[in-house]
């Protein structure tokens, strides 16, 4: 009882809070057109959004989710992995045949560091698919999973970084593993809990307790979300 009053406490407090942008989609189009309003809240309210349960893996296979496919644009040669590169890129690589990229280099946020060249980052999954799968993706169909596992619909599903700090991460929630970057924590709050809320995934009580205490230390950070058609 004294957990559930801590976290419903946490909740409304964070009611208060302003609200202000965070995470905008990543390109004008790339949202499915039957994809609903974006919601925006604080992000202790966002957090208490989540629906809590039992996480099982039973029966989860990497296959499951179909990646990396032909992206956005089928017809450009690039699949889901060099799409999301490019658009991160903060500067922009040459594109050649059959979309190999050359030069370039990008942001990596987990841990501060300027990458060069592409074939040295990772593109990982916000929420992995080990996670996604405990989290209520082991009942969607093959179909909803390729596209979670492809999604740019949402600026924050998929994420440029070191091959090592994804390595790191792994199936990790953040009561596991945070970025090695402290002073990206509350960015990547923010950005797992909306992918959470995007695609309609639970999280597990150590998950809600370690996301609540986190958001405490974000004040004024927001959420917004566009939940996934």
């Amino acid at each position: 009882m004294i957990k559930n009053w801590r976290r419903a406490t946490a909740a409304a407090a964070f009611a208060l809070l302003p609200l202000t942008l965070l995470t905008p989609a990543r390109a004008a189009g790339s949202a499915p057109a039957a994809a609903r309003a974006p919601e925006t809240a604080a992000i202790g309210v966002a957090v208490g959004r989540l629906a809590v349960t039992t996480e099982d893996r039973t029966g989860y296979e990497r296959d499951s989710f179909r990646h990396w496919n032909t992206g956005l644009d089928p017809d450009d040669g690039c699949n889901t992995r060099a799409e999301v590169l490019i658009a991160e890129a903060v500067e922009p690589p040459s594109v050649g045949a059959r979309c190999a990229l050359t030069g370039g280099s990008w942001f990596s946020y987990y841990d501060g560091l300027t990458v060069t060249p592409a074939g040295a980052l990772d593109i990982d999954h916000m929420v992995p698919l080990a996670e996604a799968w405990d989290s209520g993706a082991s009942a969607w169909t093959p179909a909803r999973r390729e596209a979670y596992a492809n999604d740019q619909g949402a600026a924050t599903s998929l994420i440029a970084v070191t091959a090592r700090t994804n390595r790191q991460k792994s199936d990790q929630d953040p009561a596991q593993w945070l970025p090695p970057a402290e002073n990206t924590h509350c960015r990547y709050l923010a950005e797992w809990t909306a992918t959470k809320l995007r695609w309609n995934l639970t999280v597990d009580e150590a998950e809600q307790d370690r996301l609540f205490l986190l958001a405490a230390g974000c004040p004024g950070t927001t959420v917004t979300y566009e939940p996934a058609p």
